[in-house]
C-alpha cells in the first residue's frame, strides 16, 4: 500500500476527492487526459467541466437534493463552495456559471501544495492501491478495456442528452416573461408561453424532426430523469405539457394569464448573455433543432452557442463488486466513484468523491473507517450503489425513498422532511467525529 493516492480523472467526483485527501494530509497524484486526449462531451481543458446541464439541482430546504448539498457544505466540499460562489440566478436550484465554477475548482486544485495534477491518458488501473477510479460515463476505450478485466464483467450503459444553449441578444423578450415556478426565486426564468395550437405542432415537428441515428448494433436505453424531449414527445401528445413544459404555477406577471405550455429557460452565466433550454435534452440534428426551436414564441430568431447533444454514459454494476468502502471486494485499496458506479446527477457524483477519499486517507493512515450512517443523505446513497438486490441496478438521484426512517409514517410532507433533515445533520455531525475531529467543522 503506497502511502500516496492516485485519482483517475479531475471530474466533479475526482476533483473531490482529490481536495478531500489533500486537505488531510495526503499526498495525491492526479491524472486527467484532457486535453490530450478529448472526449464527444467536454469543451475545455478544466477540471470538473459541466457537460449537461448547468444546475446541481434543488438548493432549498426541506428536499433531498438540499441535504446532499449541505451534508458536503459541512465538509467544506470544494465542488458546492464553487457552486455557491459562482451561482445564477434560478429559483430554488442552484445552478453556476459553469464556466467560472469549473476554473475555480481547477485553480484550488493547481494551487494546492499535495495535489499534482497530471495530463496524460492512463491506460491500465495501476496495480497498488490506493488508487481512486473517477473516470465517469465518458472513460475512454483502453481504460475501459482496463476496468472490464479488473471487475470481471462488461459495463452497463444509458444513452444521456443535453440541452442547447442559445445567444440571449436573439430572443425576442416581448413575447416573454420572467418568472419563477409558484414565485419559489426572483423572476429567474425565462418563459417563452405556447397555446394549444403551438404546442401541438412543437410536438407534431419533435416527433417527426429528423434524429441523430444509433449505431446499429445499439439499443436507445435512457436515463429516465434526462430524457430526450422528442423522446418524451412519442409517449404520447400531452406527456411534455405535463412534464418539462408544465405550465402549472407559472402566470404571466402583467395579465395572470396561465398557457396551455410553457418552454423555461435557465441562465447560463453571470452575464445573462447565454440562456439553456430548461428539460430540452435533444437528440434531433443541429439543422433540425435550429428548425424547431425557433419554432417556440421568443425564438424566432434565436442564435445557438451549443447544440444539443447525445452520448452514451457506461458505468459499473457497483452493487455486485463494490464494497461499502467503495473499493473492490475482489481488489481492495482500488476504489471506485462517480458517475461510473451507478449515481445520477453531480452532487450524487461529488459525494461519491468524498466518500471514496474519506475511505482511502482512512486506508492509507492505518486507521478504522466507519461508513456514513443511513440516514444521512450520503449514507442513503452509498447504501443504494453497495447493497446487493435482486432487481436490475439502475442508476438513481437522490431521494427520500432511499433513506431508512420511520418519518415515512408522517403523512404531512413538508414535516416529513423536515423531521428527515435534522436528523441526517444531527447523524452526520456524530459521523464526522469518527473522520477526522474538528477539522470539518
Amino acid at each position: 500500500m503506497k502511502d500516496y493516492l492516485t485519482i483517475l480523472g479531475a471530474g466533479l467526483a475526482g476533483s473531490e476527492a482529490a481536495w478531500q485527501a489533500a486537505e488531510r494530509g495526503v499526498s495525491v497524484v492526479l491524472y486527467e487526459m484532457r486535453p490530450t486526449k478529448p472526449t464527444p462531451a467536454h469543451k475545455t481543458d478544466h477540471c470538473a467541466e459541466l457537460v449537461c446541464s448547468n444546475s446541481l439541482g434543488n438548493n432549498q430546504s426541506p428536499s433531498a437534493p438540499y441535504l446532499l448539498k449541505e451534508e458536503l457544505r459541512r465538509f467544506n466540499s470544494l465542488v458546492i463552495n464553487a457552486g455557491d460562489t459562482h451561482s445564477v440566478p434560478a429559483g430554488a436550484a442552484l445552478a453556476v456559471d459553469r464556466d467560472l465554477f469549473s476554473k475555480k475548482i481547477t485553480e484550488q486544485l493547481l494551487k494546492h501544495p499535495n495535489i499534482t495534477l497530471i495530463r496524460e491518458e492512463v491506460l491500465e488501473i495501476p496495480s497498488e492501491g490506493p488508487v481512486i477510479v473517477a473516470t465517469g460515463p465518458l472513460t475512454s476505450p483502453s481504460l475501459s478495456e482496463s476496468i472490464s478485466r479488473l471487475i470481471g464483467q462488461e459495463y452497463l450503459y444509458f444513452y444521456d442528452a443535453i440541452s442547447p444553449i442559445i445567444d440571449a441578444n436573439t430572443i425576442d423578450y416581448n413575447k416573454t416573461f420572467f418568472a419563477s415556478r409558484y414565485d419559489k426565486g426572483t423572476d429567474d426564468y425565462l418563459n417563452c408561453p405556447l397555446n394549444e395550437g403551438q404546442y401541438y405542432a412543437l410536438v407534431n415537428e419533435l416527433k417527426i424532426g429528423e434524429k441523430v441515428p444509433f449505431k446499429s448494433f445499439e439499443k436507445p436505453i435512457y436515463f429516465e430523469g434526462c430524457m430526450p424531449v422528442e423522446e418524451l414527445a412519442i409517449r404520447g401528445d400531452k406527456t411534455l405539457a405535463f412534464g418539462p413544459l408544465k405550465p402549472v404555477g407559472l402566470l404571466h406577471p402583467e395579465t395572470k394569464e396561465q398557457f396551455y405550455a410553457v418552454v423555461q429557460l435557465r441562465h447560463e452565466n453571470k452575464e445573462g448573455t447565454a440562456f439553456n433550454l430548461v428539460g430540452f435534452q435533444t437528440k434531433l440534428t443541429y439543422p433540425e433543432q435550429k428548425r424547431v426551436i425557433r419554432m417556440i414564441p421568443g425564438l424566432e430568431n434565436a442564435e445557438f452557442f451549443r447544440f444539443g447533444a447525445i452520448h452514451r454514459n457506461t458505468y459499473i454494476n457497483a452493487p455486485d463488486v463494490l464494497s461499502c468502502d467503495l473499493d473492490l471486494k475482489s481488489n481492495r485499496g482500488i476504489y471506485f466513484a462517480g458517475q461510473i458506479i451507478g449515481v445520477e446527477g453531480y452532487v450524487e457524483s461529488v459525494s461519491m468523491g468524498l466518500l471514496a477519499a474519506l475511505s482511502a486517507v482512512k486506508k492509507i493512515k492505518g486507521e478504522e473507517y466507519l461508513i456514513p450512517p443511513v440516514d444521512t443523505a450520503l449514507g442513503s446513497l452509498l447504501k443504494y450503489v453497495t447493497e446487493n438486490r435482486r432487481q436490475s441496478f439502475q442508476p438513481m438521484n437522490i431521494n427520500y425513498g432511499l433513506f431508512q426512517v420511520n418519518e415515512m409514517k408522517i403523512k404531512n410532507k413538508r414535516e416529513r422532511n423536515k423531521n428527515i433533515e435534522s436528523k441526517a445533520l444531527n447523524s452526520l455531525s456524530k459521523w464526522m467525529d469518527t473522520i477526522d475531529g474538528e477539522l470539518v467543522k
